[in-house]
């Protein structure tokens, strides 16, 4: 095995010059121009995507805290294609992996191919790099695959490399898995085990469109013509982005809030309120914190705000939680949702009585 892992890069990854008469980097872009980048992004996706403004914003809002997202939709509702455009507004390497019953690991990760100098007769073995190897991943129908190929997108989500050949590979910076999964057609699936749903930032759900959306749907797709999307961001910019969210400020009273709200999702802890006593199987970990003060810290930024306030974290509270928070099954026989819980929790658990800095 190698002493240090070999790293693929992507057409986002930078690489530091060397030598003297190596080219200065250009200079990097300020904080308005980053955020100005943002704003164009949302408009670049408007010209594809009708309405699904909600969606839009938490899927950008998990990209740009740097967190993995999971898209849960009945078919239809522009899924892939949102994830697709996004793809097509950045300048990042795409990939696109259709999860089936009879994908594995190697499938995703790549494989060694033997290869014979015809000259000498000598024979080596190449790794040949999978699709992962990319900066954005759009994980079709993660739930069709089998376990052994959901423990290798396990590795990837959550330690940016893999293992193959008995070799550990770093996969691309920046790295996002966008998966989707159908809600209603479970045959032939393999539900994502929890530790793999903690790896997601967000749970986001698509809703079927309004009225006046599904005309424009309908008027788009149609009629002639495709939408022309210019990229408006960049690896470089990105992971930019990427440390500009984390130097957001989080007061103490912030921090709080955000651990007590999780810490509310837990049947055997003293604060947890009674629905959740009653309804709850198994509350969220500590991930559920980091993701609610990441979420709400990109949430502030995109805002205009270097502040994360209390309602930056219940903005990105529903989808922090909905897939880390696991009901009993009094809760599926009384027809008691996750999304009942949150919304109890939104109550249960004041928000901080100190005012904290806009």
């Amino acid at each position: 095995m190698r002493s240090e892992a070999a790293v693929i890069p992507g057409p986002g990854t930078t690489t530091e010059p060397s030598g003297d008469g190596a080219a200065a980097r250009p200079a990097a872009p300020s904080r308005d121009e980053l955020l100005s980048r943002v704003t164009r992004l949302k408009g670049e996706v408007g010209k594809v995507i009708v309405g699904q403004e909600q969606v839009i914003e938490e899927v950008l809002l998990a990209i740009l805290a740097g967190g993995h997202a999971l898209l849960v939709g009945v078919p239809g509702l522009a899924k892939t294609l949102l994830i697709q455009t996004i793809s097509r507004a950045m300048s990042l390497d795409f990939r696109r992996i259709q999860f089936t019953p009879d994908l594995v690991p190697s499938d995703i990760t790549g494989t060694e191919v033997m290869e014979e100098d015809t000259a000498t007769g000598h024979r080596n073995f190449r790794f040949v790099p999978g699709p992962i190897f990319a900066n954005i991943i759009l994980a079709d129908e993660i739930n069709r695959a089998p376990p052994r190929t959901q423990a290798a997108m396990l590795e990837a989500m959550q330690e940016r490399h893999v293992s193959a050949g008995g070799e550990t590979m770093n996969l691309p910076r920046p790295f996002f898995v966008l998966a989707t999964q159908n809600p209603i057609e479970q045959e032939g699936t393999y539900p994502l085990p929890e530790a793999q749903l903690d790896r997601f930032l967000f749970d986001i759900r698509v809703a079927y469109p309004s009225q006046g959306e599904e005309v424009g749907i309908l008027r788009a797709t149609t009629a002639v013509g495709d939408a022309d999307i210019q990229p408006v961001l960049d690896g470089p910019g990105l992971l930019a982005l990427n440390r500009l969210i984390r130097e957001v400020a989080a007061p103490e009273p912030a921090l709080e809030y955000a651990a007590a709200l999780a810490r509310a999702t837990r049947p055997a802890e003293p604060e947890a309120p009674e629905l959740v006593r009653q309804y709850v199987r198994w509350g969220a970990g500590p991930r559920a914190g980091q993701a609610l003060i990441l979420g709400g810290k990109a949430h502030a930024l995109l805002d205009g705000r270097l502040n994360v306030s209390p309602e930056d974290i219940q903005r990105v509270l529903h989808p922090a939680m909905r897939h880390r928070v696991l009901p009993n099954f009094a809760a599926e026989a009384e027809g008691i949702t996750i999304e009942h819980v949150i919304d109890h929790l939104l109550e249960a658990v004041p928000p901080p009585k100190s005012r904290i800095p806009a």
